[in-house]
């Protein structure tokens, strides 16, 4: 998924984590993304530039689709990170230029790992569901595997953790002896939590680990009531985390060692320096319109035309770590 804004902010990741246990909710902002998407984004914030590896979170819907186009985002590079495609209801098809093409439904693992470079394209499907819901997330890839070939993952089949009122099913990293197949390259963790009605349980937290959760649906109490659509940010330090419900509800929890490296991230693009960025950018437009080499690659199938990158912004680009 892209950030299509024609005039993205200047992101600078991160703040320093407290090393122990808080409770901040973060208000999401709303943006357009394609069609007739909108999404709540939470990650990035003014407040919050990173959990672990994870560098952006993205919540839509659940939106009614049955009479619009859905999800429409044209073909867009990408540099520096994994993008981590999570549906909760509806159907996303994915195409990429290393020639992948495949339709990702609820519960299916869709992990691009842009590496050096990629391009990639994501609609939703004619005929498509009535309904769209699901979660767009970024992993910043450390300085040793940034310059990795791109490649990409499909994981129908994911390991899930059973207990009573709870499944919890494990996207990325390891939870409670569950390992996901995804492929990553930094300690973390990312998992689907649906609780029943009346839950209440104890989950295991890898205490050096940071934690955030997003609500995508119902009221879960986790140290309090939260609302759908919201990123509330853990901190470090829990060795569990007691999870109660009043109604059915489900939230992703996302986790990681905190992220040491300097980075900026603008538009698509996670780089060490304003000048990788730049040249990224460069590079792109060069490519898409046809005065440059192909770094980046085409997206076969998709009809229509790639999405030009937004002007560099009148400010230096430049990486810092944890603080703001």
């Amino acid at each position: 998924m892209s950030d299509t804004s024609i005039r993205p902010d200047v992101e600078i990741c991160g703040p320093a984590p407290r090393v122990e246990p808080v409770r901040e909710v973060l208000a999401a902002k709303t943006v357009a993304l394609g069609g007739s998407t909108k999404v709540r984004r939470l990650l990035p914030t003014l407040g919050r530039r990173m959990v672990g590896a994870w560098c952006f979170v993205d919540h839509y819907g659940p939106d009614d689709v049955a009479k619009a186009p859905g999800m429409q985002v044209p073909p867009h590079p990408h540099i520096g990170l994994q993008t981590v495609s999570w549906l909760l209801e509806g159907t996303v098809h994915h195409r990429d230029s290393l020639g992948s093409d495949t339709m990702i439904g609820p519960g299916e693992l869709a992990l691009m790992t842009a590496g050096r470079s990629i391009a990639h394209a994501e609609q939703s499907p004619d005929p498509h569901a009535p309904l769209l819901h699901g979660a767009q997330l970024w992993v910043a890839l450390p300085d040793g595997a940034r310059e990795t070939a791109p490649r990409f993952e499909f994981h129908a089949g994911l390991p899930a953790v059973t207990g009573t009122g709870m499944r919890a099913t494990v996207l990325l990293g390891e939870f409670a002896e569950a390992r996901s197949p995804g492929r990553v390259h930094t300690p973390l963790v990312g998992v689907d939590v649906e609780l029943a009605a009346g839950a209440d349980v104890v989950i295991p937290l890898e205490p050096d680990f940071e934690h955030a959760v997003l609500t995508v649906s119902g009221e879960p109490d986790i140290d309090g009531v939260l609302d759908p659509g919201t990123l509330c940010y853990l901190g470090c330090g829990r060795a569990q985390l007691r999870l109660r419900a009043a109604s059915a509800s489900r939230f992703l929890l996302l986790g990681g060692i905190p992220f040491d490296e300097q980075i900026v991230m603008w538009w698509n693009f996670v780089g060490r320096s304003g000048d990788e960025v730049r040249a990224a950018r460069s590079a792109w437009q060069a490519e898409i319109t046809g005065t440059g080499p192909a770094r980046f690659g085409e997206v076969t199938g998709y009809e229509g035309d790639p999405l030009s990158a937004p002007a560099m912004p009148p400010v230096p680009l430049r990486p810092r770590g944890r603080t703001r």
